[in-house]
Order: C-alpha cells, then structure tokens, then sequence
C-alpha cells in the first residue's frame, strides 16, 4: 500500500497496489504492520456497508464527539464518491480545513480519517457502496455534525444535491462560536 499524507495532520489517502493476472486482480486493504507505520495503534471494532441508489447522494458531514471520538477507514467498492475530511480539531494548526478525494471502485483509493474529523462524501454514480471500519462503536449520544453546504467551509459539492436526509438537513452551520472537539 502507499500512504499518501493529505494537507491535514494525520489524514492519508492510501492506495492498494494490487497484482493483476488473467483471474482478475488481489489486494491488500489493510496491514497492521504498514498501519502502524503511520501511527495506527488502534483496532477496527465496527464494519459499516452503505449503498446510495442515486448520483448526487449527499451523507453528512459526520463525527462522533469524545470520548467515542473514532477512525474511520472507507473504501468505496461500487460506483463513485466526492469524499470529504474536515478537521475539526481544537488545537490543531488546520482546524476547520478540509481535503476531497474521489474513491471510486476502480481507482481503489481509500482515506484514513483521524480522530477530530467530520467525514461526508457526495456520490457521482448509481448505485454506490462504500465499506467503512471504524476505531469505536456508534455512540448515538455523542455523534455530531455540520451542514454540508456551511459557507465558512465553501465545499465545491460537484452535483446537484439529489437526496440528503431530513437529520444532515437539520445539522448546523458553523459560526465564530464553534471551538471544535477536543482529541485525547
């Protein structure tokens, strides 16, 4: 695998290096070994499947507070995805800033989502499913989230907005006040 650091501490876009024959093709996802390289000490204890039937599917932006703050590890395996990572860690030097990336099932990219971090993604095909492993179960008592069109971030979404649930409708935008989750 290559780990490719993002403009974000901690964030990496990593890349399978899958061998190809005549079959098809095998890869790896995930190594402890190579994890641990870039600083992952913690276990994946949640797999998550999400399949979204429509380009234009908006999810998010996300997070779980502390002390159920979490990793996440997401792939998508069908169709197409704009990702989206925002730090939103109080004491970091790039707090409120964000990255993208497509994970498409072709290119087999994943990101590696620290601690700190809201996570949305925008889908670009039908039918897309993404896998996420996650570091802590899902706490609903400590998840947040903020808008996916707040203006203080200005995400460049690349479609029309096409589906978006009633409670990521509901999440605020940001504003001066917001000081961000602490990461022990």
């Amino acid at each position: 695998m290559i780990f490719h650091a993002t403009n974000l501490e901690g964030a990496f876009v990593i890349e399978p290096e899958p061998s190809r024959d005549r079959r098809g093709l095998f890869a790896r996802t995930f190594c402890r070994r190579e994890f641990a390289a870039i600083g992952h000490d913690k276990e994946f204890v949640q797999f998550n499947h999400s399949l979204n039937r429509k380009p234009g599917t908006v999810r998010g932006l996300h997070y779980q507070n502390p002390p159920h703050a979490e990793i996440k590890l997401i792939r998508c395996v069908r169709g197409a995805v704009f990702d989206v990572i925002v730090d939103i860690r109080r004491d970091s030097r790039t707090f409120l800033q964000y990255t993208s990336v497509e994970l498409t099932e072709r290119n087999m990219k994943m990101i590696y989502v620290p601690e700190g971090f809201a996570h949305g993604f925008q889908t670009l095909a039908p039918a897309t499913e993404l896998i996420y492993h996650h570091t802590a179960y899902y706490a609903p008592g400590s998840e947040g989230g903020i808008r996916y069109d707040d203006p203080l971030l200005g995400i460049p979404w690349p479609l029309p907005v096409a589906e978006l649930s009633e409670k990521d409708q509901g999440y605020p935008h940001l504003d001066s006040g917001f000081s961000g989750v602490r990461v022990f």
